[in-house]
């Protein structure tokens, strides 16, 4: 009977998170952040039209039939970005069948890890039930991240908005991802390896030829691979600073735009980085060493790599608890981070570090109206949305842990 029950319950959820056909919206009396050029407005407007933003301004009038809220100047953000992460492609950890996010193989050679064909947006289930759990926290988009595994190039990901849609990729954003974070077994055991063997596999694209058993790519990977010789995205998780440094000159030597996650170091570099206008996607709680590439780790690595002029993004590197990403950024603000650049981090920073700054990560017309109302201030952990629209759409605010909770919950219960 409770498995039946569960089975229900689920399956309800997953009809929640299915795309419809966007309602005009016309929030009034916000205190809109709308992270452009106006800045943040009191007791403003915002038209929503066909699921993108129309206008915002004080007075503004919509068509007969639209939704009207009044908002009594709570705080009105864009739907905030859920880092890199495996949402969507990882349901539960301890069952294989259900995690889709990396690439490993079991025989020893090579060249069977080098394969930045992998694409892990092909495996994205639009249905998870974890996606519910980061909607209702204003998380409304995330960038899918491969795992590397055993190897170094992990394979590509993207950005997907989590509206429930199937074809859920955002154009634009398809980047390879590449761990360069120390030495292991697949690189020789030396840091000087990776950039041997990277080297090799750079050759095999430009040069063409057979492929065999000495060669690190496939053919389908040699013309992946070559796209992003040529000014494509690629994030390098790496650390150390003097890895960062290395990483990025050799990113830029071979037609590569880097960007940086991890960066538990990156301060020590901040100026470089901001002359090479390279981007770092960073942890902000961490603050002690969990390897000799982390030593210098710092909780106010996000206001230093600010001040300096790097542009930042957050991310929690968690599928089940993405919506601590705010967290992230409340943190950085106690260690000196101004308040807009956190708030940036969570929306317009990423948008542009993964080429969507034209579509999101703002409130302004002709922006996806992917939207959050909040009860208090957005980067306070005790502060909850209210209400999130995706694309224009108003979600239901329910998910499987809310589900659980009114189920189980008996408010006075002893424990």
């Amino acid at each position: 009977m409770k498995t039946s029950m569960l089975i229900a319950a689920l399956g309800a959820l997953c009809i929640m998170m299915q795309p419809a056909s966007a309602q005009d919206v016309l929030i009034r009396g916000a205190t809109v952040y709308t992270l452009a050029a106006q800045g943040t407005l009191e007791n403003t407007d915002v038209l929503v039209r066909s699921g993108k933003i129309a206008a915002v301004g004080k007075g503004l009038t919509a068509a007969e039939g639209a939704k009207i809220i009044d908002a009594k100047n709570r705080p009105l953000t864009p739907g905030l970005y859920a880092g890199l992460s495996n949402i969507g492609i990882s349901e539960v950890e301890a069952e294989p069948s259900t995690v889709d996010a990396t690439l490993n193989f079991t025989a020893p050679a090579w060249h069977q890890q080098w394969r930045p064909e992998f694409d892990v947006t092909r495996a994205y289930n639009p249905r998870s039930v974890v996606i519910p759990v980061a909607l209702v926290e204003g998380l409304t988009w995330t960038v899918l991240s491969p795992a590397s595994g055993d190897g170094v190039v992990a394979g590509q990901g993207a950005a997907m908005t989590l509206d429930g849609r199937y074809d859920a990729v955002l154009d634009g954003s398809r980047s390879l991802f590449v761990d360069w974070d120390g030495p292991g077994p697949i690189s020789g055991g030396s840091r000087a390896a990776l950039y041997m063997l990277f080297d090799q596999a750079i050759r095999e694209v430009r040069a063409g030829g057979a492929v065999n058993e000495q060669s690190l790519l496939h053919p389908a990977g040699r013309e992946v691979l070559s796209g992003y010789l040529n000014g494509g995205r690629v994030v390098f998780h790496v650390d150390r600073a003097a890895d960062i440094r290395a990483v990025v000159a050799f990113a830029r030597r071979n037609g590569m735009k880097p960007v940086i996650s991890g960066g538990a170091e990156a301060w020590l570099v901040a100026d470089e980085l901001a002359r090479a206008g390279v981007p770092v996607i960073l942890n902000s709680l961490q603050n002690l060493p969990g390897s000799f590439n982390t030593i210098g780790a710092r909780l106010d690595n996000a206001a230093l790599l600010q001040k300096a002029g790097v542009r930042i993004a957050f991310s929690p590197n968690d599928v089940y608890n993405a919506r601590k990403i705010r967290q992230l950024a409340g943190n950085a603000v106690a260690h000196g981070l101004p308040w807009d650049a956190a708030l940036a981090a969570l929306t317009t920073t990423p948008a542009e570090i993964f080429g969507l700054g034209a579509s999101r990560g703002r409130i302004a017309p002709g922006q996806v109206a992917d939207l959050v109302l909040w009860d208090g201030d957005p980067l306070e952990v005790t502060t909850v949305a209210d209400q999130v629209w995706v694309g224009g759409r108003a979600i239901q605010m329910r998910s499987r842990q809310s589900e659980l909770r009114d189920r189980y919950f008996t408010p006075g219960a002893s424990r």
